[in-house]
């Protein structure tokens, strides 16, 4: 039993997790795709329940570990009502209560982020704010308007906070601070469902999943003959009549005696990654943003004139799915590309700065709104970790005006960096990059 232990251990360190998708064969016949449909239906009711019930203040202490909440769904008798399998109906509860404990998550970073800007509340205050966000009993309890009642530990550095501010005050703004950001979820459409690996089979060039009809299964052709058993999640796609799975995987991680380099890059909106040694990689993904911003921005002017008369979105969002495969596709192959070229061990790259005010060019703050810098930042992190290279984020405030050779500052004309100090000219986004590079390493050097 401990020999078995050791091992999935050991896999679990040298392998990460990402997403398989697979796709249905064909055309399903209308009458599979109106019973995966119900399915999806079901369980999007599901969850729009769990939500109502359990996204309020009172229901927190039920959250962890969600026992409670499980034995009360199973009483409350909707599964029945709804004709829905368990292998069903307890993982769109779960999905369900995972989507609200993020809600709470991005709640109390938003108010701890207000805490911080509140210029009106002193330091200690903050300090016993920041206190009450973070003790999840003492978070309860005062939205609760209860009574706290801490752990002995921590019961004295309470006491030690609260003697120093006015309690009954700031309990009073945190409750408002969490009225005003916390509200409820509700899922609009039923898109799709989770599946345990006790509700379907691969069999055939395809799989079958439970239906909820006893004893019966719904049999989908596949474009591929791989089989998975894990948790997959179906996704329907009502206009093409088909599905798709998202499965989760596992994959091992590659390791490279030869990528030993440092490099530092700038990421960019028409040029997508730029290296300290100049190099531009996914130099066309300008010409990708703006196709897609020009034609998003027209789509989107022709619709509000004509919405009365519209004869519907179909070829709307076939050619909006289009444009984005291209433009992903396009993304990923250049992130390949860098990768296999510049050999890193570690790649750094600045913080980005949060999405600015809108200007007064439409047509500019369009394109800058379509920028895909999300997907890029994110398919990055995900190939580093495929091949074993670290990305570390470097403090990223006035790193494009300073001069990477002397550290004086200097003013960008027309994409060209030139330093008053020593005279450095430089295309602006390599001299980006080497700053990133210089800040990563010395920032190495600082933890050594």
């Amino acid at each position: 039993m401990l020999k078995g232990l050791f091992v999935e251990v050991v896999i679990q360190e040298k392998t990460i997790c990402k997403t398989v998708r697979q796709y249905s064969k064909g055309m399903l016949p209308k009458e599979d795709l109106q019973k995966i449909s119900a399915i999806a239906e079901d369980c999007c009711k599901v969850k729009n329940y769990v939500y109502q019930r359990y996204s309020s203040v009172g229901s927190l202490k039920k959250l962890y570990p969600g026992y409670t909440i499980q034995n009360e769904m199973t009483k409350s008798g909707l599964r029945d009502l709804l004709g829905l399998p368990s292998v069903y109906f307890y993982l769109a509860m779960f999905d369900a209560l995972a989507d609200i404990k993020s809600q709470w998550t991005r709640t109390k970073n938003k108010v701890l982020e207000l805490i911080g800007k509140n210029e009106g509340l002193s330091q200690d205050e903050k300090h016993y704010l920041r206190f009450l966000v973070k003790v999840s009993n003492a978070f309860e309890a005062v939205l609760n308007q209860e009574e706290i009642a801490l752990p002995r530990e921590m019961e004295k550095q309470y006491q030690e906070l609260a003697e120093v501010v006015d309690t009954e005050k700031l309990h009073h703004y945190l409750c408002r601070q969490v009225r005003k950001y916390h509200g409820k979820l509700h899922a609009e459409a039923a898109s799709g469902f989770s599946l345990s690996a006790k509700a379907y089979r691969y069999e055939n060039h395809g799989i079958s999943i439970a239906s909820k009809e006893k004893r019966k299964r719904i049999f989908i052709p596949l474009t591929d003959n791989n089989g998975y058993q894990c948790q997959i999640y179906l996704k329907l796609n009502p206009e093409q009549t088909g599905i798709q799975i998202h499965v989760p995987i596992r994959v091992a991680v590659k390791k490279h005696d030869d990528y030993d380099r440092s490099v530092g890059i700038a990421l960019g909106m028409y040029a997508m990654l730029t290296t300290d040694g100049g190099k531009v990689y996914g130099g066309e993904l300008g010409k990708y943003q703006m196709e897609y911003a020009d034609w998003m921005r027209a789509q989107t002017g022709s619709y509000n004139r004509n919405r009365e008369s519209n004869p519907g979105r179909k070829k709307y969002k076939a050619k909006k799915k289009r444009l984005t495969e291209q433009m992903h596709s396009y993304i990923n192959h250049e992130l390949n590309r860098f990768l296999e070229e510049e050999k890193p061990g570690m790649v750094y790259l600045a913080k980005l700065p949060k999405t600015q005010s809108r200007g007064i060019n439409h047509k500019i703050n369009h394109s800058v709104s379509m920028w895909q810098r999300g997907y890029i930042r994110g398919r990055l992190e995900q190939k580093c970790k495929e091949q074993s290279v670290e990305i570390v984020e470097v403090f990223g405030k006035g790193i494009s005006n300073v001069c990477s050779v002397c550290g004086e500052e200097g003013i960008g004309r027309e994409g060209i960096f030139v330093c008053a100090g020593c005279g450095w000219e430089a295309e602006e986004k390599m001299n980006t990059a080497r700053n990133v590079l210089k800040r990563g390493l010395d920032l190495e050097k600082m933890k050594d």
